[in-house]
């Protein structure tokens, strides 16, 4: 009997191919986007992983410098006869092939025995390891060094991507550091007495071990998202699954009742229902494995860019097969289909023989699915009503989201047939009337279809809607949080008050940044004291504030607290906040602090420094006599008339004083500075081969950014900014400013112009522009001339100008 049902049940796909392809390929693709999104997350971290174990991150205690990224070799030997077991480390890139490596240099007698570096030197030649400078890699980099370095390369899937392990000695000759060490690792095992760590060493600061990877938890998010769009894909996907299964099940009805009547079990045809359905999913789910490896792998290398660009994570540009992905996507195929059968199983076992290929019948059992609907859906509107008021945490959120869409899509055929009823009773025709009938009873099959409907508008709205609130509230913070112009670290700086004075003198305005850890409601938090000013009083939002609530904390009646704090210890405004021994202030205002895990406290300068007398300024922000000035389109810069472009501002307006200390005395020096800052993702245009960039500052108090990116034509594109005294900005695209090399000179056994004539007619400007140092070559992995010039013409002045792309000849 069992053969002859499933004959049965196969010849209705037999009859329907078309209907088995949408249902195979809809699960194949919903499995695939899952599986391919799975195996993206899977390889990220592993490399992330990887790159721990190999830099010992998140593992070892470790010795960092105060300033700078090095500190003397000596350091590490003083550090050893004083007895601190430590092992010295040195990092940094190096360009090999165009491609910017990572390379770690490690001292394989002393490095701690749990480490990835030293696991890897185990399985070495020791010998070998140090006589022949040997490189160990992973094998994409591998290949990369052998191709382009004179050093024996040893393959170690244990590496990371993008990272090279090799001795410290060759690391320092590498990258030109003799004599010199990024950090020392901390040994787990320490003897009982030490010398105290500021008497050896003054100069290094001790960072503790957290048991996880920077990299891993700022990229948190990042995969979160990735998951849930990968989720929502599955879940479109299920949805077609689920409409081809339902017109199965419709199509079948009159076999099942037929095999019914002929005394076939419920119980036996609804198992081999089951098997067909696992059969045709774990078809559907090895396809989908498949494409999603595809997808992956086609995905993974601009990912990898993302993740490089965005955190500064290397992340392997090849997939590997993990069962964790594989195995997830073959479990998701066989439950989604399951699971979009579920509602048509349920349905023909509960209904009547002789009923099951009723129109009227099926309607009818349709009709008392939709009452369950309704009750769970107010079930679910109920605890997400709890949730909204009760709720706290990410994943109180995550249920709240839920319980309302899920709530909503269910009670959405119930909402349709009591719509559709009430039109039914207020028709009075009989075309009317069966209109409104025959609506209502195709309303199970439409059900699921608008369901999905509704539940893709409400993600496309939601996405939409959070992407852009997070983007305009978290640029407003940005805003808010980094206002100044400039911030100085004065950590390593013995005199601050000194440093002051300094700074004073050369900006408009100096807000010195002072802090120190306390416990504040029983939380870990900081305080900080601020000069309230200009720079406080309009760019800072509050979620809720007094009125007046920075001439409070100026004359220390008040306190300002982050939104953690305030969650966090149920603090709002006018609660009392203890600060301290004696020291209770009133909450005055409640600052949103986003991504800050930490509780903050704001009081004012003078508070704070007779409060903690023995605090100093650790940062200074200094605010320059102008404004910032965004080139181009409001900071967007084009490059090329194919749409290259970047984003670019600059400060113009610092005012700089110094000495530059040389082996024959002290030089003062005083003047003027320019800041430019500039990033893209985008390389040159395929015709572009280098750039001539000009920042002048006229004797008028007017200034010119202005640039030719030169192709092999000759014509070029140029772009320039004209910024006036008070900081008015008027942009020029390509062809405003014509520049013309006007005089060359032989630098590097290259032909670099180092005179130059400049015109822009609109402001009449007609300038020739030579450099003071014809020489002033950069002989750096991307070599190029830079160096300041002197200005003559319609418009005197001086500034700085930067060429790249010129070849030897």
């Amino acid at each position: 009997m069992t053969g002859a049902v499933l004959e049965a049940l196969a010849s209705h796909w037999r009859r329907n191919r078309l209907q088995l392809l949408t249902l195979v390929l809809g699960l194949a693709l919903a499995t695939a986007l899952w599986s391919g999104v799975q195996a993206i997350n899977a390889e990220a971290r592993a490399s992330y992983d990887a790159a721990a174990a190999t830099l010992a991150e998140g593992r070892f205690h470790q010795l960092m410098p105060r300033e700078g990224d090095s500190m003397p070799q000596a350091l590490f030997v003083a550090l050893r006869r004083a007895g601190w077991l430590v092992s010295p480390v040195v990092e940094g890139r190096l360009r090999v092939g165009g491609t910017a490596v990572r390379l770690v240099g490690v001292d394989p007698l002393t490095a701690p025995p749990s480490s990835a570096a030293s696991e890897a030197l185990a399985r070495t030649d020791l010998n070998r390891f140090l006589r022949a400078e040997t490189l160990v890699a992973g094998p994409e980099m591998a290949a990369l060094l052998e191709a382009n370095m004179p050093n024996p390369v040893l393959v170690d899937q244990a590496v990371a991507p993008g990272s090279v392990l090799a001795d410290i000695g060759v690391v320092q000759k590498l990258l030109g550091r003799a004599g010199r060490i990024s950090r020392l690792i901390v040994l787990p095992e320490q003897p009982l007495r030490q010398q105290p760590l500021a008497d050896i060493a003054p100069d290094l600061v001790l960072q503790r071990a957290d048991g996880a990877t920077d990299v891993g938890r700022l990229t948190d998010s990042f995969h979160l998202n990735l998951t849930a769009f990968g989720f929502l894909s599955f879940a479109v996907g299920i949805f077609i699954v689920h409409g081809a299964i339902g017109l199965a099940f419709e199509q079948r009805r009159g076999v099942i009742r037929t095999l019914r009547a002929l005394g076939v079990p419920l119980r036996r045809l609804v198992v081999l229902m089951i098997a067909e359905l696992v059969v045709l999913a774990t078809l559907a789910g090895a396809l989908g494995i498949a494409l999603g490896y595809l997808i992956a792998a086609l995905l993974l290398p601009d990912v990898a860019a993302t993740i490089r660009g965005l955190y500064g994570a290397d992340v392997a540009g090849t997939l590997q097969i993990r069962p964790a992905w594989w195995l997830s996507g073959i479990a998701m195929a066989l439950g989604g289909a399951l699971l979009a059968a579920a509602s048509g199983l349920w349905r023909l076992a509960r209904m009547p023989v002789v009923a099951s290929a009723g129109g009227r019948a099926w309607a009818l059992g349709s009709g008392r699915t939709r009452t369950l609907q309704a009750a769970a859906a107010v079930v679910l509107l109920a605890a997400a009503g709890v949730l909204a008021v009760t709720g706290g945490g990410l994943a109180a959120g995550f249920a709240l989201l839920a319980c309302l869409l899920l709530g909503a899509a269910l009670a959405l055929p119930p909402c349709l047939a009591a719509i559709l009823r009430l039109g039914e009773a207020q028709a009075v025709r009989a075309m009317a009337q069966w209109f409104w009938a025959d609506t209502r009873q195709q309303l199970p099959g439409l059900g699921l279809a608008l369901i999905a409907l509704l539940l893709a508008m409400a993600a496309n709205v939601g996405v939409s809607t959070m992407v852009s609130s997070f983007r305009l509230t978290f640029v407003g913070f940005l805003d808010q949080r980094l206002s100044a112009e400039l911030y100085v670290d004065a950590d390593a700086v013995a005199d601050r008050a000194a440093l002051e004075r300094f700074l004073e003198a050369q900006a408009d305005a100096v807000l010195p940044i002072m802090s120190v850890e306390a416990t504040l409601a029983g939380l870990p938090a900081e305080i900080f004291g601020v000069r309230v000013g200009y720079t406080y009083r309009e760019n800072w939002r509050f979620l809720d504030a007094i009125p007046a609530v920075w001439d409070e904390i100026e004359v220390g009646r008040a306190v300002v607290i982050n939104e953690q704090l305030s969650r966090r210890a149920a603090l709002h405004v006018g609660h009392t906040l203890a600060l301290g021994p004696g020291l209770s202030l009133p909450v005055a205002g409640v600052v949103g602090d986003y991504g800050n895990p930490i509780g903050q406290a704001i009081v004012g300068e003078a508070l704070f420094r007779q409060t903690f007398p023995a605090i100093e300024p650790s940062r200074f922000a200094m605010h320059a006599e102008g404004p910032l000035v965004f080139h181009g389109a409001g900071g967007y810069s084009v490059k090329s008339a194919k749409g290259q472009a970047s984003y670019y501002y600059s400060q113009p307006f610092f005012s700089v004083e110094g000495k530059i200390s040389l082996p024959e005395g002290e030089i003062p020096v005083r003047g003027t500075a320019w800041l430019d800052r500039e990033w893209s993702s985008q390389p040159l245009a395929d015709d572009q081969n280098g750039w001539d960039w000009f920042s002048l500052s006229f004797d008028t108090g007017e200034r010119l950014m202005g640039f030719r990116l030169r192709d092999a034509a000759g014509s070029g594109f140029t772009s320039a900014t004209w910024i006036a005294a008070d900081g008015a900005v008027t942009p020029y695209g390509d062809g405003k400013l014509v520049a013309t090399p006007l005089e060359t000179s032989w630098v590097e056994g290259r032909e670099i112009p180092t005179r130059w004539r400049l015109v822009l007619p609109d402001r009449a400007l007609d300038v020739t522009v030579g450099a003071l140092n014809s020489q002033a070559w950069m002989g750096l992995s991307i070599p190029y001339w830079e160096g300041p010039v002197r200005v003559a013409g319609t418009h005197p002045g001086k500034g700085y100008l930067e060429m790249t792309g010129y070849q030897r000849r």
